[in-house]
């Protein structure tokens, strides 16, 4: 029976997931902190949520071919959401720092909301999907996509950039907002405890948003989002509006990049406008490129490895890790362009093609008993005619 259910594709992924999920959650975490790395669990927890944000871009431009250059709004939205929630833990009638600083005695009507942990959990989600839906239904019902579609999403981003950048009064502009010294559940947030609970919410959040887009992307309408990628005049032929199909999954992809902002800002201490940077969100774009776009698995693995190989270099090349990190992207995209998963997956293919083909062509003679004494009778009568 254990033979059988190995054999469903859909268990073994289940059980290969499960495996990692074990290991994430207890091996790894033991085995950095008992060589004194215990440092590093908290960046596999970080890197964990831009993970998320990595499923979001691969659904959207893996699968439906919309490449955005500006999911660091839909990231910053969610972090802005959690961290205005943990700096409203505060006694009543107290307000977080900066805003005596900069003069505010009242708590401005649109923090309020925030101090409700429900309310701040659904905004982390409806926020970022809500600007995302609205800026996609107008540039998608005039049929705007391709490399336009990427430089309004770009320019987007440059307006929220400067927006918060600005905002010195009321989220405390570049400075951004800092949770690292907040209160979580009676708890400081950097705390071990509460830093614990963020990895284990990123992993298993993590797992979730793998399991929404495998399921989104595994039927018929992840066959069509395929379809709208490759020919989308075909698909208004026959009949279907990719306009609301593309409107959807935007508003997705927004929503994961808004629970990875949330996850990273409780995990790093400190959400600023910097999230909302060009170059962050062509990084999200890299990490779908290196592990492989239409994958899913490509983007985490993606996230995973060029953010531990940024640290690494970093620590090891602090004046030269950019031109390693320059150099590790063009070998890639030149060598691998469909990247690391999708080598592999054509690897792996060509090698069963060519064992199945050798295996075709060239039987093994020597073992067939009919052949073989068929073969010695044929040697002895060329011999006895010499």
């Amino acid at each position: 029976m254990l033979t059988r259910i190995l054999r469903q594709p859909v268990w073994r992924e289940v059980i290969m997931i499960g495996g990692v999920v074990l290991l994430l959650a207890t091996a790894i975490p033991q085995l950095l902190y008992a060589i004194g790395q215990g440092f590093r669990v908290g960046l596999l927890g970080r890197f964990m949520a831009l993970g998320i944000a990595a499923l979001g871009i691969d659904l959207i431009w893996g699968y439906t071919g919309m490449l955005s250059l500006g999911h660091g709004i839909f990231f910053a939205l969610g972090g802005y959401a959690l961290a205005m929630f943990l700096l409203l833990q505060l006694p009543a009638g107290k307000l977080p720092e900066f805003f005596s600083l900069n003069g505010v005695t009242e708590l401005p009507w649109f923090w309020q909301p925030f101090s409700s942990l429900p309310f701040t959990l659904i905004a982390v989600i409806l926020i970022p999907s809500l600007v995302a839906a609205i800026v996609g239904y107008f540039v998608f019902r005039n049929r705007i996509r391709g490399v336009y579609f990427s430089i309004l999403t770009q320019a987007a981003l440059i307006v929220f950039y400067n927006l918060f950048n600005s905002q010195q009064k009321w989220i405390n502009g570049t400075n951004g907002l800092k949770t690292d010294s907040a209160m979580f559940f009676g708890k400081v947030v950097s705390s071990i405890e509460v830093q614990w609970l963020f990895y284990l919410l990123s992993l298993f959040g993590l797992v979730g948003a793998y399991g929404i887009c495998r399921w989104l992307t595994g039927g018929r309408f992840g066959r069509l989002l395929i379809a709208i990628r490759d020919d989308e005049p075909r698909v208004r032929f026959s009949g279907y509006d990719p306009t609301g199909f593309k409107v959807f999954v935007l508003a997705v992809s927004a929503a994961l990049a808004g629970i990875a902002g949330a996850l990273f800002t409780a995990q790093s201490g400190i959400i600023t406008p910097n999230a909302m940077d060009v170059s962050f969100s062509i990084e999200m774009i890299i990490w779908v490129a290196v592990g492989g776009r239409g994958t899913l698995v490509g983007a985490i693995i993606g996230a995973l490895l060029v953010n531990f190989g940024k640290s690494v270099l970093s620590e090891q090349f602090p004046a030269f890790w950019l031109f390693f990190q320059g150099g590790m992207f063009l070998i890639v995209v030149a060598a691998v362009p469909d990247g690391l998963v999708g080598w592999a997956g054509r690897t792996w293919r060509e090698w069963e093609q060519r064992s199945s083909r050798k295996s075709a062509t060239y039987p093994q003679i020597d073992l067939d008993e009919n052949l073989h004494r068929e073969k010695t009778q044929t040697e002895k009568l060329h011999n006895s005619g010499k």
